[in-house]
């Protein structure tokens, strides 16, 4: 009982100090939360002040927003450690006495630098923005955002993509929304050798023609010398069939899609109705082999 009392004030001072220390990391997390919420408020009041915002104020915004939380949660990371005498003490000593440890760290986060600052060129050079429809690595869909890190591509299938920035930035990108969002689209037919071509041709325009999302995307030009409204060629002799294709426009890539999808099937109907033939590919098969054993 007598060595209780004695240890008493000892474990009451290093409970004190353990709590004075819980208490000092509760106030950094609350004030790091707190710092995250107030800039975010302010960001966002500067963004819809804006009036009508575009695309491009929306990328700031949303590349940002990331940062600001990345930042923060930095801060408030190096404060907690500065809090605790035992871990300062052993950061210190390892970022300043072990060398080898910092080149393995500064090798580890090389490629993390590597994304942030090209994703600081992107949001500065504007290859693409948030919302804009992107063809990247394989990868067809709309820019939905962008991180310190990453870019988020939501597919026409509703699946994200997440790709790397340095990846992006090594990347050839096709940006079908950037400046000019009308869409040609093909649309291909082939045809057999004995249907009739010019029939074929008028009924592929005048199906293209009377679609709804069908624009009519002539220059004064083109209408002085009576150009049509959507144009009709004669791509390729191929080996079996004869290649056409329309070039029809769109007010956009996603409604240009839909009209190609449309067009397949009235076309198609419209080719049975009017006896156009869509041929089957032909192949000519040669055997070479023994012959049949000569008759007893």
């Amino acid at each position: 009982m007598d060595d209780l009392l004695d240890r008493l004030p000892g474990l009451l001072d290093k409970l004190g100090f353990n709590l004075l220390l819980l208490g000092k990391i509760i106030l950094i997390i609350l004030g790091a939360f707190i710092l995250e919420r107030f800039i975010h408020f302010l960001l966002k009041r500067a963004y819809k002040r804006r009036g009508a915002p575009g695309r491009e104020d929306l990328t700031r915004y949303r590349f940002l927003k990331n940062a600001t939380r990345f930042i923060v949660g930095l801060m408030a990371f190096a404060s907690i450690v500065y809090a605790i005498p035992s871990v300062k003490h052993l950061a210190v000593t390892l970022f300043a006495g072990a060398g080898i440890l910092v080149a393995i760290l500064g090798l580890a986060t090389q490629r993390a630098f590597s994304n942030i600052i090209s994703g600081v060129f992107i949001v500065g050079f504007k290859p693409f923005r948030v919302g804009d429809l992107l063809e990247v690595a394989g990868h067809r869909g709309t820019v939905e955002d962008i991180t310190l890190r990453h870019t988020v591509i939501n597919t026409f299938e509703n699946r994200r993509v997440i790709i790397p920035n340095a990846l992006i930035s090594d990347e050839v990108l096709i940006n079908s929304t950037i400046n000019d969002e009308t869409t040609c689209q093909f649309v291909e037919f082939g045809i057999s050798y004995e249907s009739d071509l010019d029939l074929a041709m008028r009924i592929l325009q005048e199906e293209a023609e009377s679609h709804p999302s069908c624009l009519d995307h002539r220059t004064e030009e083109d209408l002085a010398t009576g150009e049509p409204k959507v144009a009709v060629r004669l791509i390729q002799i191929a080996d079996s069939s004869l290649v056409l294709r329309a070039y029809a426009w769109a007010s956009d890539p996603l409604t240009a899609r839909a009209m190609h999808f449309d067009l397949n099937r009235s076309v198609k109907l419209r080719f049975d109705r009017e006896g156009i033939e869509i041929p089957y590919p032909h192949r000519t098969i040669t055997y070479k082999g023994p012959g049949p054993a000569p008759a007893a």
